[in-house]
């Protein structure tokens, strides 16, 4: 019998009914003390470390737990705290808190620090922030506590970070400009001194995360993993470097050359890889084989897999382990609490507690492949696929297939169209608008609760949401916003609403993904082909429009972020899903017009998450993605009004395919980064019309007039005042209204400014 390990890179740590959430969030009212947030923590941790240790996993993931975000916990651990949230304190918990939200229980306000997705995923990062003269040593003590914890409960334990590289690669220099990669040899330094304290702790392997290296990368940068590994080699404890999220083959000669105990290698997004790099493994170097999907719930198939690695099992005997992907951060908790489903679909899934069962499963299948045990597993398998073909939608998969060019375009270019809106609205300089939610109040979601649990009709909820809509649209009339939008209280998601509308999607009660901090998502399932049972938004638009002679924006999801923030089938491809659900929005755009709404905002947060890690990737998902947005809009006439938003993306290397789309105006988040987004605005000069956030509405701060009037006349600065529209960053669904109404106020008083001294 070949001897296999299974490994963990990562576990959720929001809990399975996101116990995590709801602690943090009572702290930062107040209601709760801080060690009662530590105890919720603590509870969390003891369980996630159960399941896994049952499931086979011989080395814990310690560091895997964040308060907020991993990335800024290391930063915390390092000492890397922006001066404006330190002071004069210690690094504590209340410093990460303000660091992530301009606020916490104690200290004073600050702007928070940048928050940007992580790779392309829909996680969010803290960025780190570093100048000229950074120091760094140890400052907070929260890894080495967990350390200490699960080795108390009789644990080994596998300390989990980023590395120092990957850590440096993401960060941003504040101040005068200057090379963030300069700082490595005084970070590598703090990181031997956190691998001396786990040596003292016991700690026999640990686990450096460089996603990096499955980008492209220039000479300095692979450089600087040869300088960092080469010092940190001579640490005691052994180092497992692991990447993930796409393929590292092109760096196998830098890779294999550096002195570490162990590689692990992420084989769900590149299979391929593998023998590259088994052919290079050192004698005495561990293989960690990442083949159970951490980012996506559909069971794995078991059996292709252990085919698949039989070989290389038998190769290197006992230094394989079988882990996940990656951190099964991005996957819901536990499979075991969903009730509701279909059975036909549940067994179909598998969430992060199943995902461990997976690899007991798969580490049976390549140790006993003739025991009975292996044999139910197989049948189990051949079952599921079978169970799949049968989602099929004949109709659906003809109408893509019918498709052709014209169906992808306007009527006339941009300019043609930007003469007949105006025409129509007749907006003053600088409009006014917003994302589309308005706060989801407790009083929205405990009326949606009752409503489901059928403790009011239909028609009770109905009335009560239009009261709702109502209020909202009166808000905005007294604030004087320019374009209304009717606030989304009748939706629980941007995606889920829609999916529970659309055929070929499945929904659970409590498979929610970590997004950043206390949000959570709950993605739909898509797994059958996509269409639309019928109108979607109509009755709330029409209802909403009713109320005011200004414009009402009908609001809908675009088909690139339905996609991306869904767990797709992964039997078809992703355009081909992508094209579906496109289609189905453009049904929904068309009836909009229709009925008289005549701004129409297809929102796309999420289309640059899907863009692959290398740029020689790039072009054929950026083909498909502008193809489906376009698909979507194009069914429209020359005065209708097409917007889009994007949030927390860099645009400067995607400017060009987000012209393609050609959207009539594109809002964006750009308070955070201080308006820096707009650099490439300003260098490709885009032709049509731009909405730069002038709110942080991730943070509970309120901006000043003053504020956003400078953040206003820096983007007038890069892009001529004709183009601009003034709106927040993003939807303002998880603020509240003594937060959101005198923002707004001061954003339509700054306006007013604007148009004085620019107009």
């Amino acid at each position: 019998m070949q001897s296999v390990k299974i490994a963990s890179l990562g576990f959720p740590r929001i809990g399975r009914k996101r116990e995590l959430k709801f602690a943090q969030e009572k702290y930062w009212r107040g209601e709760i003390s801080r060690q009662a947030l530590f105890d919720v923590a603590k509870s969390l941790r003891i369980q996630h470390w159960q399941w896994q240790a049952e499931a086979g996993v011989e080395l814990l993931p310690v560091g895997d737990f964040a308060y907020y975000d991993q990335v800024l916990t290391l930063s915390a651990t390092i000492g890397a705290i922006p001066d404006r949230h330190r002071g004069s304190e210690q690094v504590d918990l209340d410093t990460l808190f303000r660091v992530a939200r301009g606020r916490a229980p104690t200290g004073e306000e600050a702007p928070a620090a940048e928050m940007t997705k992580y790779f392309n995923t829909n996680y969010h990062y803290i960025v780190p922030e570093l100048s000229p003269a950074q120091t760094f040593s140890i400052a907070y003590e929260q890894l080495f506590e967990e350390v200490e914890e699960a080795v108390a409960l009789g644990y080994k334990v596998k300390p989990v970070l980023l590395g120092p590289v990957s850590y440096l690669y993401l960060a941003k220099a504040q101040g005068e400009e200057f090379d963030c990669l300069s700082l490595l040899d005084n970070l590598v330094a703090v990181y031997q001194a956190i691998l001396a304290r786990f040596a003292a702790q016991g700690v026999e392997w640990v686990q450096l995360d460089e996603p990096i290296l499955a980008l492209a990368l220039e000479p300095q940068w692979t450089q600087a993993f040869e300088s960092a590994y080469q010092t940190l080699s001579h640490s005691k404890p052994k180092l497992l470097l692991a990447s993930y999220y796409g393929s590292i083959a092109h760096h196998q000669p830098l890779v294999s050359a550096l002195p570490v105990a162990g590689l692990h290698l992420d084989l769900v997004a590149a299979p391929e890889q593998l023998p590259l790099f088994a052919a290079q493994l050192s004698q005495d170097q561990v293989l960690s084989l990442g083949v159970i999907n951490g980012r996506n719930v559909w069971a794995a198939q078991l059996d292709d897999i252990a085919d698949n690695l039989s070989a290389v099992v038998k190769d290197f005997a006992d230094r394989i382990w079988i882990a996940p992907s990656c951190s099964l951060l991005h996957c819901p908790v536990d499979l075991d609490c969903e009730q509701q489903l279909a059975p036909s679909l549940r067994d179909q899934l598998a969430f992060a507690k199943q995902k461990l069962t997976e690899l007991a499963q798969l580490k049976l299948l390549l140790t006993s492949p003739d025991s009975e045990s292996a044999k139910q597993i197989i049948g189990t398998c051949i079952e599921r696929r079978n169970a799949r073909s049968q989602a099929a939608n004949k109709q659906v998969q003809q109408r893509v297939a019918s498709l052709c060019p014209q169906d992808y375009e306007r009527q006339h270019a941009f300019a043609y169209r930007q003469a007949a809106q105006q025409q129509r609205f007749k907006l003053p300089l600088l409009p006014t608008t917003t994302i589309g939610s308005f706060p989801q109040t407790p009083a929205i979601r405990g009326l949606r609760n009752r409503w489901r649990l059928a403790e009011i009709t239909q028609a009770q909820y109905t009335a009560q949401l239009k009261a709702v809509t109502q209020d909202t649209i009166e808000r905005q009339l007294k604030l004087g916003i320019d374009v209304l939008v009717h606030g989304e209280a009748e939706r629980n998601d941007m995606v889920e609403y829609f999916g529970e509308q659309l055929q070929g999607f499945g929904f659970t009660q409590f498979g929610w993904v970590q997004s950043y901090g206390s949000r959570c998502v709950k993605p739909p399932l898509i797994y059958g082909d996509v269409s639309r049972k019928g109108p979607m938004t109509l009755e709330w638009a029409e209802y909403a429009q009713s109320l005011t002679d200004k414009p009402v924006k009908g609001m809908l999801t675009g088909p690139v972020t339905i996609l991306h923030w869904s767990f797709a089938r992964e039997d078809i491809s992703r355009d081909t899903i992508a094209t579906q659900i496109a289609l189905a929005i453009r049904d929904e755009v068309v009836d909009l017009q229709e009925a008289g709404i005549g701004i129409i905002q297809i929102d796309e947060p999420a289309f640059r998450e899907g863009l692959p890690l290398k740029r020689s990737d790039w072009q054929h998902y950026l083909d498909w993605a502008v193809a489906a947005f376009k698909l979507s809009a194009a069914g429209v006439r020359d005065d209708t009004q097409i917007h889009t938003h994007m949030c927390y993306s860099e645009f400067n290397e995607t400017i060009a395919a987000i012209a393609a789309m050609d959207a009539d105006v594109i809002t964006i988040e750009t308070s955070r980064s201080r308006m820096e987004l707009l650099n490439a605005f300003e260098d490709f000069e885009y032709p049509n019309e731009i909405g730069p956030g002038v709110y942080d509405i991730h943070s509970p701060n309120i901006p000043s007039v003053e504020q956003m009037v400078s953040l206003m006349e820096k983007a007038a600065s890069k892009v001529p005042v004709q183009q601009l529209w003034v709106n927040p960053d993003c939807g303002l669904k998880t603020r509240t209204w003594e937060e959101v109404e005198p923002a707004l106020k001061n954003l339509v008083t700054a306006t007013k400014s604007l148009r004085r001294s620019l107009g």
